[in-house]
């Protein structure tokens, strides 16, 4: 992603007075959507079958080489096609997509599209770009033809119906004194709110507001976030990724219900027909589907949450942290843990069920055999 170039520091003052909201900014509207298509992608193949190339994670000077995604995402530059903002608004240069390819099987188009606007028009923005069907509907179509070149590529390939939409504005002015001056403001953005907010909305939509420098600033909510920042390509793909997490602990969750209560209509037999003669054949198929859901989950669930470590960067790992409260990750991951532990306790009940099923079988086999021995010797004598 180009990097803008670093503009001067502008005074606090031009954040304050009612003509600044008609004063005229730079800002770039970042769209990222995250898609599931399958269990796994194979991104050596897919990297042949798109052009593309591994995008590793941007670095500043503070950002150790260790620091890495692992696998690196494919990353390819897409046309948006149909993907265009609410509205009529100049914009500076032509939007810009570029697709990202994860080994787990996610992926994620983020769209840019660099304008002009001035703060009152972009509240206006933020209030009509708080319905996102539209916009997600128009990236599925704009994704179509890639997905169908890389189909091949993806084990058991499905586009699920689960996706998720974050919207960032990015100024390229620094400032000091964002929060202090303008906080009404940058909370209407990040709640894609064009009216005014309560103060204590304010307050809880701006207080994981955090800055590596007096002039930048960082504020993320659920559906939107607030970057006023040049050289943040780094901080950009951390949401990003955050994002695409969000989608795969809901997608893991999603399935891990879906397979739960399949499970649970074989254990209670009330809920169903008794199968005769062979009680444990409809367990052991359950066994096996609950073992290698069991094994896919966990598997999934560490290759997304160990696919980014942001352990020495320490700004990075706020900017995660920020994303991640705002996001509820680690309720989502506290979620699948339970019912991964469900999990294996519905496949220890379902083995001991199966194996008592083979016992009753086994006993009934005995008692006919010795009845039909009595009835043998009897009919002899």
């Amino acid at each position: 992603m180009p990097i803008r170039p670093m503009t001067p520091v502008e005074p606090a003052e031009q954040l304050t007075g009612t003509a600044w909201m008609s004063e005229p900014l730079e800002v770039i509207v970042h769209l990222a959507f995250a898609f599931d298509i399958g269990d796994e992608i194979d991104l050596d193949r897919a990297r042949g079958m798109l052009q593309g190339e591994p995008g590793p994670l941007p670095r500043r000077r503070r950002t150790p080489e260790s620091l890495a995604y692992r696998p690196a995402p494919i990353r390819v530059e897409v046309d948006p096609g149909s993907i265009r903002l609410p509205g009529d608004r100049a914009e500076i240069d032509p939007a810009r997509g570029e697709l990202a390819l994860f080994d787990f099987g996610a992926v994620s188009m983020s769209v840019r599209f660099p304008m002009t606007a001035s703060p009152s028009e972009l509240l206006d923005l933020a209030g009509e770009l708080a319905e996102p069907s539209t916009l997600n509907e128009a990236a599925r179509r704009v994704l179509e033809p890639w997905l169908r070149r890389i189909e091949p590529a993806v084990h058991d390939f499905e586009l699920s119906e689960i996706s998720e939409e974050y919207i960032l504005f990015q100024l390229a002015g620094r400032r000091p004194g964002w929060l202090e001056h303008r906080p009404e403001w940058i909370a209407g953005l990040v709640r894609l709110e064009s009216g005014p907010l309560s103060p204590s909305e304010v307050r809880e939509a701006t207080r994981l507001g955090i800055s590596y420098t007096p002039t930048d600033l960082v504020v993320l909510d659920w559906a939107a976030g607030f970057v006023a920042d040049t050289d943040c390509a780094d901080t950009l793909q951390v949401i990003e990724f955050a994002n695409v997490q969000l989608l795969e602990f809901r997608h893991i969750d999603d399935r891990l219900d879906d397979r739960l209560e399949a499970a649970y209509r074989v254990i209670r037999p009330e809920r169903r027909p008794r199968p005769f003669p062979f009680p444990w054949r409809m367990h052991g198929d359950a066994v096996r589907q609950i073992r290698e859901m069991e094994i896919e989950a966990t598997s999934l669930f560490e290759r997304v949450d160990n696919a980014l470590k942001l352990i020495g960067d320490h700004y990075l790992a706020r900017v995660f942290e920020v994303a991640s409260a705002r996001f509820h990750l680690r309720d989502w991951q506290g979620s699948i843990r339970r019912k991964l532990e469900t999990v294996g306790d519905v496949y220890d009940l379902l083995v001991q069920q199966a194996g008592g099923h083979r016992m009753e079988a086994l006993e009934i086999t005995v008692v006919v055999l010795i009845m039909l021995e009595i009835v043998l010797a009897l009919i002899r004598h």
